[in-house]
Protein backbone atom coordinates (compact mmCIF):
# COMPACT_ATOMS: atom_id res chain seq x y z
CA UNK A 1 0.00 0.00 0.00
CA UNK A 2 1.27 3.47 -0.93
CA UNK A 3 2.33 5.63 1.99
CA UNK A 4 -0.10 8.43 2.82
CA UNK A 5 1.40 11.92 2.68
CA UNK A 6 1.50 13.73 6.02
CA UNK A 7 0.19 17.27 5.60
CA UNK A 8 0.05 20.02 8.24
CA UNK A 9 -2.71 22.62 7.93
CA UNK A 10 -1.93 25.79 9.87
CA UNK A 11 -5.16 27.66 9.15
CA UNK A 12 -7.38 29.67 11.46
CA UNK A 13 -10.79 28.21 12.21
CA UNK A 14 -12.04 31.39 13.88
CA UNK A 15 -13.24 32.94 10.59
CA UNK A 16 -15.58 31.71 7.87
CA UNK A 17 -12.81 32.45 5.37
CA UNK A 18 -10.47 29.99 7.10
CA UNK A 19 -13.21 27.37 7.42
CA UNK A 20 -14.05 27.70 3.73
CA UNK A 21 -10.38 27.19 2.85
CA UNK A 22 -10.47 23.98 4.86
CA UNK A 23 -13.57 22.83 2.96
CA UNK A 24 -11.71 23.33 -0.31
CA UNK A 25 -8.72 21.33 0.94
CA UNK A 26 -11.06 18.60 2.13
CA UNK A 27 -12.82 18.51 -1.26
CA UNK A 28 -9.51 18.03 -3.05
CA UNK A 29 -8.21 15.43 -0.58
CA UNK A 30 -11.40 13.38 -0.79
CA UNK A 31 -11.19 13.09 -4.58
CA UNK A 32 -7.44 12.49 -4.91
CA UNK A 33 -4.69 10.71 -2.99
CA UNK A 34 -5.63 10.28 0.66
CA UNK A 35 -3.59 12.38 3.09
CA UNK A 36 -2.86 12.06 6.76
CA UNK A 37 -3.85 15.55 7.89
CA UNK A 38 -2.79 17.35 11.04
CA UNK A 39 -4.85 20.49 11.76
CA UNK A 40 -3.84 22.74 14.60
CA UNK A 41 -6.54 25.29 15.39
CA UNK A 42 -4.89 28.67 15.67
CA UNK A 43 -5.85 32.33 15.52
CA UNK A 44 -4.85 34.36 12.48
CA UNK A 45 -2.72 36.65 14.65
CA UNK A 46 -0.82 33.77 16.29
CA UNK A 47 2.75 32.64 15.75
CA UNK A 48 3.68 29.45 13.86
CA UNK A 49 3.87 26.38 16.11
CA UNK A 50 7.38 25.57 17.39
CA UNK A 51 7.19 21.94 16.25
CA UNK A 52 7.43 23.09 12.61
CA UNK A 53 11.20 23.53 13.09
CA UNK A 54 11.70 19.76 13.33
CA UNK A 55 8.51 18.34 11.83
CA UNK A 56 8.96 15.11 9.87
CA UNK A 57 6.13 15.57 7.37
CA UNK A 58 5.57 15.85 3.63
CA UNK A 59 3.80 19.19 3.11
CA UNK A 60 2.42 22.32 4.75
CA UNK A 61 -0.42 24.71 3.91
CA UNK A 62 -0.23 27.79 6.12
CA UNK A 63 -2.09 31.05 6.72
CA UNK A 64 0.44 32.40 9.26
CA UNK A 65 3.73 31.91 7.44
CA UNK A 66 6.77 33.90 8.60
CA UNK A 67 10.26 34.21 7.18
CA UNK A 68 11.66 31.79 9.77
CA UNK A 69 8.88 29.29 9.09
CA UNK A 70 9.58 29.40 5.34
CA UNK A 71 13.30 28.96 6.02
CA UNK A 72 12.56 25.97 8.28
CA UNK A 73 10.46 24.35 5.54
CA UNK A 74 13.20 24.89 2.96
CA UNK A 75 15.81 23.46 5.32
CA UNK A 76 13.64 20.39 5.94
CA UNK A 77 12.86 20.16 2.19
CA UNK A 78 9.13 20.24 2.90
CA UNK A 79 7.00 22.02 0.27
CA UNK A 80 4.99 24.86 1.79
CA UNK A 81 1.98 26.59 0.24
CA UNK A 82 1.62 30.06 1.70
CA UNK A 83 -1.89 31.48 2.04
CA UNK A 84 -0.66 34.43 4.14
CA UNK A 85 -1.87 37.74 2.68
CA UNK A 86 -1.15 40.05 5.63
CA UNK A 87 2.43 40.95 4.77
CA UNK A 88 5.09 40.49 2.10
CA UNK A 89 5.44 36.82 1.36
CA UNK A 90 8.71 34.91 1.64
CA UNK A 91 7.52 31.59 0.23
CA UNK A 92 8.02 30.26 -3.28
CA UNK A 93 4.39 29.18 -3.63
CA UNK A 94 1.37 31.29 -2.73
CA UNK A 95 -2.38 31.06 -3.28
CA UNK A 96 -4.45 34.14 -2.43
CA UNK A 97 -7.82 35.67 -3.08
CA UNK A 98 -7.60 38.21 -5.88
CA UNK A 99 -7.92 41.41 -3.84
CA UNK A 100 -7.97 43.62 -6.93
CA UNK A 101 -10.94 41.71 -8.34
CA UNK A 102 -12.67 41.86 -4.94
CA UNK A 103 -12.27 45.65 -4.97
CA UNK A 104 -13.61 45.80 -8.54
CA UNK A 105 -16.76 43.93 -7.51
CA UNK A 106 -17.32 46.24 -4.55
CA UNK A 107 -16.81 49.35 -6.70
CA UNK A 108 -19.06 48.03 -9.44
CA UNK A 109 -21.80 47.30 -6.91
CA UNK A 110 -21.77 50.86 -5.58
CA UNK A 111 -21.33 52.49 -9.00
CA UNK A 112 -24.38 50.61 -10.28
CA UNK A 113 -26.37 52.26 -7.53
CA UNK A 114 -25.48 55.69 -8.84
CA UNK A 115 -23.05 56.87 -6.16
CA UNK A 116 -20.60 59.63 -7.06
CA UNK A 117 -18.96 60.03 -3.63
CA UNK A 118 -16.88 57.17 -2.27
CA UNK A 119 -14.95 56.06 0.77
CA UNK A 120 -12.77 53.10 1.69
CA UNK A 121 -12.36 52.02 5.32
CA UNK A 122 -9.42 49.68 5.84
CA UNK A 123 -6.80 48.39 8.22
CA UNK A 124 -3.32 49.90 8.18
CA UNK A 125 -0.25 47.71 7.67
CA UNK A 126 -2.29 44.86 6.20
CA UNK A 127 -1.26 44.04 2.63
CA UNK A 128 -4.62 42.51 1.71
CA UNK A 129 -6.38 45.70 2.85
CA UNK A 130 -3.87 47.83 0.94
CA UNK A 131 -4.54 45.90 -2.26
CA UNK A 132 -8.30 46.24 -1.84
CA UNK A 133 -7.97 49.96 -1.17
CA UNK A 134 -5.79 50.49 -4.23
CA UNK A 135 -8.15 48.48 -6.43
CA UNK A 136 -11.23 50.32 -5.17
CA UNK A 137 -9.70 53.78 -5.58
CA UNK A 138 -8.58 52.88 -9.09
CA UNK A 139 -11.97 51.43 -10.06
CA UNK A 140 -14.00 54.49 -9.01
CA UNK A 141 -11.26 56.75 -10.39
CA UNK A 142 -11.72 55.28 -13.86
CA UNK A 143 -15.27 56.61 -13.73
CA UNK A 144 -14.01 60.06 -12.75
CA UNK A 145 -14.80 59.91 -9.03
CA UNK A 146 -12.55 60.49 -6.02
CA UNK A 147 -12.36 58.30 -2.92
CA UNK A 148 -11.65 59.30 0.70
CA UNK A 149 -9.91 56.70 2.87
CA UNK A 150 -9.68 55.89 6.57
CA UNK A 151 -7.26 53.32 8.02
CA UNK A 152 -6.03 52.28 11.45
CA UNK A 153 -4.26 49.19 12.84
CA UNK A 154 -6.09 45.87 13.21
CA UNK A 155 -3.65 43.96 15.45
CA UNK A 156 -0.78 44.86 17.74
CA UNK A 157 0.17 47.47 20.29
CA UNK A 158 -1.06 50.39 18.17
CA UNK A 159 -4.69 49.23 18.01
CA UNK A 160 -7.04 51.99 19.18
CA UNK A 161 -9.45 51.36 22.05
CA UNK A 162 -12.93 50.68 20.70
CA UNK A 163 -14.43 54.01 21.72
CA UNK A 164 -11.55 56.06 20.30
CA UNK A 165 -11.67 54.07 17.06
CA UNK A 166 -15.38 54.69 16.65
CA UNK A 167 -14.97 58.41 17.37
CA UNK A 168 -12.35 58.66 14.62
CA UNK A 169 -14.51 56.79 12.13
CA UNK A 170 -17.41 59.10 13.02
CA UNK A 171 -15.24 62.17 12.36
CA UNK A 172 -14.28 60.71 8.98
CA UNK A 173 -17.92 60.00 8.09
CA UNK A 174 -19.01 63.51 9.07
CA UNK A 175 -16.55 64.99 6.57
CA UNK A 176 -17.61 62.78 3.65
CA UNK A 177 -19.82 64.36 0.99
CA UNK A 178 -23.14 62.54 0.89
CA UNK A 179 -24.74 60.38 -0.29
CA UNK A 180 -21.62 58.18 -0.29
CA UNK A 181 -20.84 54.57 -1.04
CA UNK A 182 -18.25 53.02 1.28
CA UNK A 183 -16.33 49.81 0.81
CA UNK A 184 -14.94 48.27 3.99
CA UNK A 185 -11.90 46.00 3.67
CA UNK A 186 -13.80 43.18 5.40
CA UNK A 187 -17.06 42.57 7.22
CA UNK A 188 -15.62 43.43 10.64
CA UNK A 189 -14.63 46.83 9.30
CA UNK A 190 -18.07 47.17 7.72
CA UNK A 191 -19.64 46.60 11.13
CA UNK A 192 -17.44 49.38 12.55
CA UNK A 193 -18.72 51.78 9.87
CA UNK A 194 -22.36 50.82 10.41
CA UNK A 195 -22.00 51.33 14.16
CA UNK A 196 -20.54 54.80 13.56
CA UNK A 197 -23.40 55.63 11.18
CA UNK A 198 -25.90 54.64 13.85
CA UNK A 199 -24.23 56.88 16.43
CA UNK A 200 -24.32 59.79 13.97
CA UNK A 201 -27.94 59.06 13.02
CA UNK A 202 -26.89 58.74 9.36
CA UNK A 203 -29.47 56.93 7.26
CA UNK A 204 -28.16 53.65 5.81
CA UNK A 205 -28.26 53.12 2.87
CA UNK A 206 -29.80 56.45 1.84
CA UNK A 207 -26.95 58.69 3.10
CA UNK A 208 -24.21 56.09 3.54
CA UNK A 209 -24.21 52.71 1.78
CA UNK A 210 -21.71 50.13 3.07
CA UNK A 211 -20.34 46.93 1.56
CA UNK A 212 -17.89 44.58 3.27
CA UNK A 213 -15.92 41.51 2.20
CA UNK A 214 -15.98 37.82 3.23
CA UNK A 215 -19.73 37.31 3.72
CA UNK A 216 -19.37 36.33 7.37
CA UNK A 217 -23.07 35.52 7.38
CA UNK A 218 -23.76 35.70 11.11
CA UNK A 219 -21.90 38.99 11.46
CA UNK A 220 -23.51 40.49 8.34
CA UNK A 221 -27.00 39.58 9.53
CA UNK A 222 -26.33 40.89 13.05
CA UNK A 223 -25.43 44.31 11.64
CA UNK A 224 -28.12 46.98 11.64
CA UNK A 225 -29.01 47.16 8.83
CA UNK A 226 -27.69 43.83 7.49
CA UNK A 227 -24.40 44.26 5.65
CA UNK A 228 -23.87 43.58 1.94
CA UNK A 229 -20.63 41.73 1.24
CA UNK A 230 -18.32 40.55 -1.54
CA UNK A 231 -17.89 36.77 -1.42
CA UNK A 232 -14.30 35.61 -2.04
CA UNK A 233 -13.86 32.09 -3.36
CA UNK A 234 -12.05 30.85 -0.26
CA UNK A 235 -13.01 27.25 -0.96
CA UNK A 236 -11.21 27.47 -4.30
CA UNK A 237 -8.17 28.98 -2.55
CA UNK A 238 -8.05 25.82 -0.44
CA UNK A 239 -8.68 23.52 -3.39
CA UNK A 240 -5.93 25.09 -5.53
CA UNK A 241 -3.51 25.12 -2.60
CA UNK A 242 -4.09 21.41 -2.04
CA UNK A 243 -3.74 20.71 -5.75
CA UNK A 244 -0.43 22.60 -5.91
CA UNK A 245 0.90 20.93 -2.77
CA UNK A 246 -0.01 17.48 -4.12
CA UNK A 247 1.96 18.23 -7.30
CA UNK A 248 4.98 19.44 -5.33
CA UNK A 249 4.94 16.44 -2.99
CA UNK A 250 4.91 14.20 -6.07
CA UNK A 251 8.04 15.86 -7.40
CA UNK A 252 6.33 18.02 -10.01
CA UNK A 253 5.20 21.62 -10.11
CA UNK A 254 6.81 24.94 -10.87
CA UNK A 255 9.93 26.33 -9.24
CA UNK A 256 7.72 29.24 -8.14
CA UNK A 257 4.02 29.89 -8.39
CA UNK A 258 1.56 32.58 -7.36
CA UNK A 259 -2.16 32.00 -7.85
CA UNK A 260 -4.87 34.61 -7.30
CA UNK A 261 -8.43 33.32 -7.10
CA UNK A 262 -11.28 35.50 -8.34
CA UNK A 263 -14.24 36.27 -6.03
CA UNK A 264 -17.67 34.77 -6.62
CA UNK A 265 -20.26 37.55 -6.31
CA UNK A 266 -21.84 40.19 -4.07
CA UNK A 267 -24.51 39.24 -1.55
CA UNK A 268 -26.78 42.27 -1.44
CA UNK A 269 -28.37 43.12 1.88
CA UNK A 270 -30.07 46.25 3.18
CA UNK A 271 -26.86 48.27 3.70
CA UNK A 272 -26.58 48.91 -0.07
CA UNK A 273 -30.16 48.32 -1.20
CA UNK A 274 -30.61 51.81 -2.61
CA UNK A 275 -30.35 53.84 -5.80
CA UNK A 276 -28.46 57.11 -5.25
CA UNK A 277 -29.95 58.66 -8.39
CA UNK A 278 -31.71 61.99 -8.12
CA UNK A 279 -34.04 61.12 -10.99
CA UNK A 280 -37.11 59.04 -10.11
CA UNK A 281 -37.69 57.90 -13.70
CA UNK A 282 -34.15 56.57 -14.15
CA UNK A 283 -34.26 54.99 -10.68
CA UNK A 284 -37.49 53.25 -11.71
CA UNK A 285 -35.92 52.10 -14.99
CA UNK A 286 -32.88 50.64 -13.18
CA UNK A 287 -35.13 48.86 -10.72
CA UNK A 288 -37.22 47.46 -13.59
CA UNK A 289 -34.09 46.10 -15.29
CA UNK A 290 -32.82 44.42 -12.13
CA UNK A 291 -36.17 42.76 -11.57
CA UNK A 292 -36.91 41.76 -15.16
CA UNK A 293 -33.71 41.48 -17.24
CA UNK A 294 -33.46 37.75 -16.56
CA UNK A 295 -37.07 37.36 -17.69
CA UNK A 296 -36.12 38.52 -21.17
CA UNK A 297 -36.98 42.22 -20.75
CA UNK A 298 -35.84 44.58 -23.50
CA UNK A 299 -35.46 48.36 -23.66
CA UNK A 300 -38.93 48.57 -25.24
CA UNK A 301 -40.39 46.92 -22.13
CA UNK A 302 -38.74 49.54 -19.91
CA UNK A 303 -40.41 52.30 -21.92
CA UNK A 304 -43.79 50.63 -21.39
CA UNK A 305 -43.17 50.78 -17.63
CA UNK A 306 -41.46 54.20 -17.42
CA UNK A 307 -43.24 56.87 -19.50
CA UNK A 308 -40.29 58.67 -21.16
CA UNK A 309 -38.88 58.61 -24.67
CA UNK A 310 -36.06 56.26 -25.65
CA UNK A 311 -33.69 59.13 -26.41
CA UNK A 312 -34.25 60.69 -22.96
CA UNK A 313 -33.83 57.28 -21.31
CA UNK A 314 -30.54 56.71 -23.13
CA UNK A 315 -29.25 60.21 -22.40
CA UNK A 316 -30.09 60.13 -18.68
CA UNK A 317 -28.69 56.62 -18.28
CA UNK A 318 -25.36 57.80 -19.63
CA UNK A 319 -25.48 60.85 -17.38
CA UNK A 320 -26.12 58.93 -14.14
CA UNK A 321 -24.61 55.50 -14.82
CA UNK A 322 -22.13 56.05 -17.64
CA UNK A 323 -23.62 53.41 -19.95
CA UNK A 324 -26.79 52.51 -21.85
CA UNK A 325 -29.90 50.66 -20.59
CA UNK A 326 -28.96 47.75 -22.87
CA UNK A 327 -25.55 47.55 -21.20
CA UNK A 328 -27.21 47.24 -17.76
CA UNK A 329 -29.49 44.51 -19.11
CA UNK A 330 -26.42 42.60 -20.34
CA UNK A 331 -24.57 43.10 -17.04
CA UNK A 332 -27.57 41.88 -15.04
CA UNK A 333 -27.94 38.76 -17.17
CA UNK A 334 -24.23 37.95 -17.09
CA UNK A 335 -24.20 38.26 -13.28
CA UNK A 336 -26.99 35.70 -13.18
CA UNK A 337 -25.02 33.43 -15.51
CA UNK A 338 -21.93 33.67 -13.27
CA UNK A 339 -24.00 32.92 -10.16
CA UNK A 340 -25.58 29.85 -11.78
CA UNK A 341 -22.21 28.59 -13.03
CA UNK A 342 -20.83 28.82 -9.48
CA UNK A 343 -23.79 27.50 -7.51
CA UNK A 344 -25.29 24.85 -9.80
CA UNK A 345 -24.42 22.05 -12.23
CA UNK A 346 -27.10 23.14 -14.69
CA UNK A 347 -26.35 22.85 -18.40
CA UNK A 348 -25.52 25.96 -20.40
CA UNK A 349 -28.84 25.66 -22.22
CA UNK A 350 -30.75 25.84 -18.91
CA UNK A 351 -28.56 28.64 -17.57
CA UNK A 352 -29.09 30.62 -20.77
CA UNK A 353 -32.84 30.36 -20.36
CA UNK A 354 -32.83 31.29 -16.66
CA UNK A 355 -30.66 34.35 -17.36
CA UNK A 356 -32.99 35.73 -20.01
CA UNK A 357 -31.07 34.82 -23.17
CA UNK A 358 -33.05 33.50 -26.11
CA UNK A 359 -30.09 31.58 -27.54
CA UNK A 360 -27.33 29.70 -25.73
CA UNK A 361 -24.82 30.62 -28.46
CA UNK A 362 -25.43 34.34 -27.92
CA UNK A 363 -24.90 33.94 -24.19
CA UNK A 364 -21.62 32.09 -24.72
CA UNK A 365 -20.26 34.67 -27.17
CA UNK A 366 -21.22 37.57 -24.91
CA UNK A 367 -19.85 35.83 -21.80
CA UNK A 368 -16.50 35.21 -23.50
CA UNK A 369 -16.33 38.81 -24.71
CA UNK A 370 -17.18 40.39 -21.33
CA UNK A 371 -15.61 37.93 -18.86
CA UNK A 372 -12.64 36.71 -20.89
CA UNK A 373 -13.39 32.99 -20.44
CA UNK A 374 -15.94 30.64 -21.91
CA UNK A 375 -18.70 29.64 -19.47
CA UNK A 376 -17.15 26.17 -19.15
CA UNK A 377 -13.67 27.54 -18.42
CA UNK A 378 -15.11 29.99 -15.88
CA UNK A 379 -16.96 27.16 -14.12
CA UNK A 380 -13.78 25.09 -13.93
CA UNK A 381 -11.95 28.02 -12.38
CA UNK A 382 -14.49 28.61 -9.64
CA UNK A 383 -15.50 25.00 -9.00
CA UNK A 384 -12.18 23.25 -9.56
CA UNK A 385 -13.88 20.93 -12.00
CA UNK A 386 -12.26 18.76 -14.66
CA UNK A 387 -12.44 19.54 -18.40
CA UNK A 388 -15.09 16.86 -18.79
CA UNK A 389 -17.61 19.44 -17.53
CA UNK A 390 -17.33 21.20 -20.89
CA UNK A 391 -18.94 18.21 -22.57
CA UNK A 392 -21.68 18.16 -19.92
CA UNK A 393 -22.27 21.89 -20.39
CA UNK A 394 -22.99 21.41 -24.08
CA UNK A 395 -25.70 18.84 -23.48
Amino acid sequence: MAKRSRVALIIETSTSYGRRILRGIRRYAHTHQSWSIFLEQRDLSGEPPPWIKSWDGDGIISRISTRSMVEDALRLKIPLIDLTDRHETFALHQVWSDDGAIAELGAEHLLERGFQNFGFCGFAQEKWSDRRREGFVEAVGRKGWACQTYESPWFGRDVHPWELEQQQIMAWLRALPKPAGIMACNDYRGQHVLDACSRLDLAVPEEIAVIGVDDEEELCELCEPPLSSVVPNAEMVGYRAAELLDRLMSGGGELESHLEIAPIAVVTRQSTDVLAIDDPEIAAAVRYIRENACRGAKVEDILDDVPISRSILERRFRKYLGHSPQALIRQTRLKRVKQLLVDTDLTLAKISSLAGFRHQEHMCVLFKKEIGDSPGAYRRKVQGASPVIDSLNRQ
